[in-house]
């Protein structure tokens, strides 16, 4: 398993239509029979704030290669560079220890 923290702040554009190509990137995942079950994909935003945090998380490196050949992935991380004003920060994450029951 692996797991992604893409993090920007919001510069470009129409927050409501940014959030409705987030929400199409994800049914696109959700509609993908081999990505579907094998990838999640959270968006959280800063409550009082432009800061947006999205979480990724693979079941493995298949699952992320599959991802990142599929047409809208790259339309999709093109937008968030383009929402992000170019400054789109992704960082590898490791699970250290958790809690044994997650939602």
């Amino acid at each position: 398993m692996a797991q992604f923290l893409i993090k920007y702040r919001f510069t470009n554009g129409s927050v409501e239509e940014w959030h409705r190509e987030i929400a199409r990137f994800i049914a696109a995942i959700d509609s993908d029979p081999a990505l579907s079950g094998n990838i999640t994909y959270r968006c959280m935003k800063s409550r009082n704030g432009t800061d947006y945090y999205h979480l990724a998380t693979t079941a493995d490196e298949s699952a992320t290669k599959a991802l990142q050949e599929r047409e809208f992935f790259k339309r999709y991380t093109e937008s968030a560079k383009l929402a992000a004003g170019g400054e789109l920060e992704v960082v590898p994450l490791e699970i250290i220890a958790e809690t044994r029951h997650t939602l």
